[in-house]
Formats: C-alpha cells, sequence, structure tokens
C-alpha cells in the first residue's frame, strides 16, 4: 500500500512557473517509476512527466518538454514537478501516481496508486 500526497498547486500567472511536490509513504519508495498526470474538466487525465526509481531518467510529454522537469528526491521520499513558462490551458488537477512497470508509462492505465491532486490554475 501506497499513500501520494500532492502538494504546490495554486494560481499564476501566464508565463509564470510553480514546484509540485508529491510525499509519498508506504513502501520502499525508489523502488518503483513515478509519474505525473493533469486532468482539465471534461477531459481525460494526461500524461505530463514520469522519472525512474534511481532517477536518473526521466520522460515527458510532447508539450512540456523544454518547460518542466520531473526530480526526486529518495532520502525524503518525495517526487518534484517543476514548471515554468505555464499556459492558460495548463489549468488543471495535477496527480501523481506509481506505475506498475517502465513501459506504456504515458497511459494511466499502467499506474496503481494515485494521490487526491493538486488545483493549478493559470491565468491569461
Amino acid at each position: 500500500q501506497v499513500h501520494l500526497v500532492e502538494s504546490g498547486g495554486g494560481l499564476v500567472q501566464a508565463g509564470g512557473s510553480l514546484t509540485l511536490s508529491c510525499a509519498a509513504s508506504g513502501r520502499a519508495f525508489s523502488a518503483y517509476v513515478m509519474g505525473w498526470f493533469r486532468q482539465a474538466p471534461g477531459n481525460e487525465r494526461v500524461f505530463v512527466a514520469a522519472i525512474s526509481g534511481s532517477g536518473d531518467t526521466t520522460w515527458y510529454g510532447d508539450s512540456v518538454k523544454g518547460r518542466f522537469t520531473i526530480s526526486r528526491d529518495n532520502a525524503k521520499n518525495t517526487m518534484y514537478l517543476q514548471m515554468n513558462s505555464l499556459k492558460p490551458e495548463e489549468t488543471a488537477v495535477y496527480y501523481c501516481a506509481t506505475a506498475r512497470t517502465s513501459w506504456n508509462l504515458g497511459s494511466p492505465r499502467n499506474y496503481d496508486y494515485w494521490g487526491q491532486g493538486t488545483q493549478v490554475t493559470v491565468s491569461s
């Protein structure tokens, strides 16, 4: 069993930055790949980024490459998402999750444990 809690969301102007955190408790944090997804009202949950257990390998959705950075601190059981140059269309609830495998990371079906989400609102 894994318990995930996101934090760091809020209201930011377009072009601004936010850093989200995902605190994990439960089984060995460093043992599994983790990811970030976002979901706007009426839309499907969309892949944002993922990171390997060691933190050495990262994956990004095409729309956030070069602007978002995923990282983790295994000593603190915490994962982060640094978001720069935010756009209004990126307004959504952001979720962190643990992956079952290290492939097909873009599909939410590959993730088992999810946090409750944190709201990010980007104003124009």
